[in-house]
């Protein structure tokens, strides 16, 4: 088995390939009329914190905390009603997005499921719940 070194980051290839994914999704997102809605008017703002989150988050530059603060990322989420529609309508988006960067397929595959998981985190409508019990 190989070892794995390096942050999702590095292995990905750095902020480059990471706000391409972004930009692609923010596309994606313009014409998607399940996620569209959930969105401000203008989708420049939102793809530039998305795009310092996802660099941050996958272990590059701590842009997003100093600028934003700490993600908070549920609690951020919370004003938006995201069910079971909305997640499955954003990581289909997010995948076509990643996989047309052309990663390495454990790269890929290694970002796509820490980005469903985080998907079905941020479900707050009539889903999955979070922690503890029924």
């Amino acid at each position: 088995m190989t070892e794995v070194t390096g942050t999702l980051y590095q292995r990905a290839g750095g902020a480059e390939p990471l706000l391409r994914i972004v930009a692609r999704f923010y596309a994606g997102v313009a014409t998607d009329p399940v996620l569209r809605p959930l969105y401000p008017e203008q989708l420049g703002p939102a793809e530039d914190r998305f795009g310092l989150f996802l660099v941050q988050w996958t272990g590059g530059p701590e842009q997003y905390t100093a600028t934003r603060g700490h993600p908070k990322l549920r609690l951020r989420h919370l004003e938006f009603a995201i069910g079971e529609a909305e997640r499955d309508a954003w990581v289909s988006q997010m995948t076509a997005a990643v996989r047309a960067e052309g990663l390495q397929p454990e790269v890929e595959a290694e970002l796509l499921d820490a980005l469903a998981r985080t998907a079905n985190f941020l479900v707050n409508r009539g889903g999955l719940a979070i922690g503890g019990s029924s």
